[in-house]
């Protein structure tokens, strides 16, 4: 066995040298920017590694490590500890409700706003290049400018409050955070499924359409049996990349809340508080963080995936 494996992989070398030589490069910086960090903090898990423990220099005097191995302890206290509700559970359930919700409004208003910009109008390029501004700014600013707007007495409040309507505490209510969070980032995310549906859509051959219109089909019958099987393929390439660049966002949240409004933080920004947000910073409960999240996200893609090839197969 062992045998054959080696002719294989001598075999293919001596074939396909020159891929393995292209991509070596990208395998090395992966395996340097990727590997180590991802081993690393792996190690961390199983530890009570924290800022207190940690070798550190100071002056001339070299600190050692002093950290303990604890095995999966890391695991069964933020599972299932005294406190793993409030801990853990608290922001699972919010992360899980906050990429739903926001990936929703991501498809929807960029589908709907794709199917406006592919029709023919007066003036398109320039609707194109309007929306996809909120994109193309950088996320920083888009953030920063919101944060103004939604602070007391900012633009969002002025108007809620020229119309007669409640002027809710966007940065300190915990409920108005939420939405106030899920608000920007909904601006912040719409531009990219909206450009990535509207290239969709134009692939569709036009003679569908005009075989549909020729049988009689309404334009809910064109948009459910034409325009929506036609987007199949990028509709799930982006939902996916929206499923995991929502379930990651660090920015929107971490630029609009920092290191408050506990209730507003999703799983990836209460990691980088236990780490770096607070003394003594944990460095194991954060590493553990971190896996759990690369676990769900990994649990999530290969169901997905295999969903989608289900699908597939049924529809032919």
């Amino acid at each position: 066995m062992a045998v054959a494996v080696a002719q294989r992989i001598r075999l293919s070398y001596s074939k396909y040298w020159y891929a393995y030589a292209m991509i070596a490069p990208v395998v090395i910086v992966l395996g340097v920017l990727v590997g180590y960090p991802l081993v690393r903090g792996i190690y961390l898990t199983l530890t009570n590694a924290n800022s207190l423990n940690v070798g550190r220099q100071i002056g001339v005097n070299h600190i050692p490590d002093s950290f303990d191995f604890v095995g999966l302890d890391n695991y069964a206290d933020i599972l299932w500890g005294p406190t793993a509700y409030d801990r853990f559970w608290s922001h699972f359930i919010w992360t899980v409700a906050w990429t739903a919700i926001c990936v929703v409004l991501h498809y929807s208003i960029g589908l709907a706003l794709a199917l406006l910009l592919n029709r023919n109008m007066r003036g398109r390029s320039l609707y194109r290049l309007v929306l996809i501004l909120p994109w193309a700014v950088p996320t920083f600013v888009t953030v920063f400018s919101w944060r103004l707007m939604l602070a007391d007495g900012g633009a969002v409040n002025a108007v809620l409050g020229t119309l007669h309507l409640p002027e809710p505490g966007w940065l300190s209510d915990p409920l108005a955070q939420k939405s106030a969070a899920i608000m920007v980032n909904t601006w912040v995310g719409v531009p990219f499924m909206m450009i990535s549906l509207l290239g969709g859509l134009q692939s569709i051959p036009q003679e569908l359409y005009e075989a549909a219109e020729m049988d009689g089909a309404s334009a809910w019958q064109r948009f459910r049996y034409v325009t929506l099987p036609g987007l199949r393929t990028v509709s799930s390439t982006v939902v996916l990349l929206g499923v995991i660049w929502t379930f990651n966002q660090f920015a929107v949240i971490f630029l609009l809340f920092g290191s408050g409004a506990p209730d507003a933080q999703i799983l990836v920004t209460w990691a980088y508080r236990l780490g770096f947000g607070q003394q003594p910073s944990d460095y194991a409960q954060s590493a553990t963080y971190g896996i759990l999240l690369l676990s769900i996200l990994i649990v999530f893609t290969s169901f997905y995936r295999r969903w989608l090839a289900r699908n597939e197969k049924a529809n032919g």
